[in-house]
This record gives C-alpha cells, structure tokens and sequence, in this order.
C-alpha cells in the first residue's frame, strides 16, 4: 500500500463528519471478514448496522487492496474487528491513516494471543469465535449500555449456537484422530488439528501461502502423497484458481484421495455456523469414505 495512497484516504478521512452516536442510530461496525461481520449482526441485531469489507465468494483475500471507497467505509465505525496477524495488514493501515477518537478495534489474533508469522486463519481454529463474540458484547454494552440486556441474550445465543459444531468436532475426533490429510494452504489447518487429523506437508503449504516457490523436496513429498494415497483427505482452497492448485485437485481426484474444498471467505446465503458445520460434515464424509 503506497504512501500516497495513504495520503489520499488520510485527505478524505478527514473531510468527513467525526464520529457521533444517537440514541436511535445503529452503531456502525465494519468488519475486514465477513465472517466476523456476520458474528458482530448476530449479536448487534437491529442496534447496529454492519459492513463487511471483504464479502465476495469468488474473492482472493491475499490479493484484496484497499481503496478510498474502504477509508469512506471506515470513517464512520465506532467499532472495528479484523483477523490481525498479518492477515489484513491493510486494516492496520487505514487506522493509523486516519485515527478516530473512540473508535474501538478488535483484532482476533491479539485475543487468541497469536503473531505475525503464525498460521493466519484464525476462523477455523474453535477457540477464536467464543473470544470474538465475548469481545465484540462487550464493545456493544460500553458503546449502548441501554440495551445491554439484549445484546446479553444475543451473546448467550450465539455462544450456545456454536456447541453443535463443537460437538461435531468432538464426534469427528474420537472417530478419526491420527487419520494423515494434506492440503494446498494451511487455510483448515487449526480445524484439522482440532479434529486430531495429522497434518502432511506443511512446509509446501507454508511456501504456497506466503507467495514462495516450494522446494524440490517438498513438492515431491506432496505429490507423492497424493499419487499413492498416503492421505485420506486434499484440504483445497476453492478460492484460489491457478495452474499449481489445480494440479493437486486433479492428481488427487485421479488416484481416489477426497478432495474437501475449503474457503477464506463466508459463502453467500450462510452465517458462521452453517458454514464451518458444513466444512465438518464434508470432512467427515471424506473420512468415512462413503
């Protein structure tokens, strides 16, 4: 992100009304996931009005710039949530580019204790959610202590509604541990670990990540994997298309190993819940080799 890109988002940042908060408006919230935004209206419901940054099915976080239009998103919310870690550096950015006084940030990896350099999506790891929604109820009582008895029976909701995909878990790893699985990216691996699943070629999934070519050695390592079928499961991002991606699904497909397509981004039509307990259905299809 350019320093005059910054410059102009600081410019237009600063031609805008500071932030205010009335008894009958929504609390702005903008949240860099949509998953999170998702989790912020569940437990917000009509007392806040929530924008989602990145939104898209078909779109490739890592390749996400931020525009002015985004500043302009910004410049309004009094509560920001973001995954951190070097996930969505771009949030860090707009918030020093434009500080807002009382705006209130959480940042996902700074509650589960994380760092730069860890496996960044936080989302699938089932600890990280709880943490976001306790954080995020308790942003809402400061901001509108009026209705705080809501957003107390919001937040009981939603922490009771994530127990099904915590037992699904529990079932799926008492079945399953130690069963080896590999993937493209380390997008499922907090998951896969919680499942007990062993975890193959971690290094390669690493390099694919952090735009970095794969050595020579583990390239083979994983191919071999995938053409003898050492592994139950290809954990495949579904939303990155390119030649080395799709090369994996079809050598996978090829020698009978189930491909479990996973995403970056919260498919259209489903909230948090329904989404991850569906990747888990799908990974215990896989594994049931039904």
């Amino acid at each position: 992100m350019s320093r005059l890109w910054l410059r102009a988002a600081a410019l237009v940042l600063a031609g805008l009304p500071l932030l205010s908060f009335g008894a009958n408006q929504p609390i702005r919230i903008v949240a860099a996931e949509n998953f999170y935004g998702d989790i912020a209206q569940q437990l917000g419901g009509t007392h806040v009005r929530v924008t989602s940054i990145l939104s898209k099915p078909d779109q490739d976080p890592h390749l996400f710039e931020a525009s002015v239009s985004t500043a302009k998103a910004m410049s309004g919310a009094q509560l920001v949530v973001y995954n951190g870690i070097d996930y969505d550096p771009w949030m860090d950015k707009l918030l020093a580019a434009a500080r807002a006084p009382g705006r209130k940030a959480i940042v996902a990896g700074q509650l589960l204790g994380r760092k730069t350099g860890d496996n960044p999506h936080l989302w699938y790891d089932p600890a990280t959610m709880p943490a976001v929604a306790r954080a995020i109820s308790a942003q809402l009582d400061i901001i509108d202590p009026a209705n705080r008895a809501d957003y107390s029976r919001r937040l009981r909701t939603v922490l009771a509604s994530l127990k099904p995909m915590q037992d699904k878990i529990r079932e799926i790893r008492a079945r399953y541990a130690g069963a080896p699985v590999t993937a493209t990216e380390p997008v499922f691996g907090y998951m896969a670990e919680a499942l007990g699943l062993s975890m193959r070629n971690t290094g390669f999934q690493l390099a694919v990540m952090n735009d970095t070519e794969p050595s020579a050695a583990q390239m083979a390592a994983f191919e071999n994997d995938l053409a003898n079928a050492r592994v139950k499961i290809l954990f495949y991002n579904s939303q990155v298309v390119d030649q080395a991606a799709e090369r994996a699904r079809r050598l996978a497909q090829q020698h009978h190993v189930a491909v479990v397509g996973v995403t970056e981004t919260q498919p259209a039509g489903k909230n948090y819940q329904d989404w991850m307990m569906a990747e888990l259905v799908a990974t215990e299809h896989a594994l049931s080799d039904k």
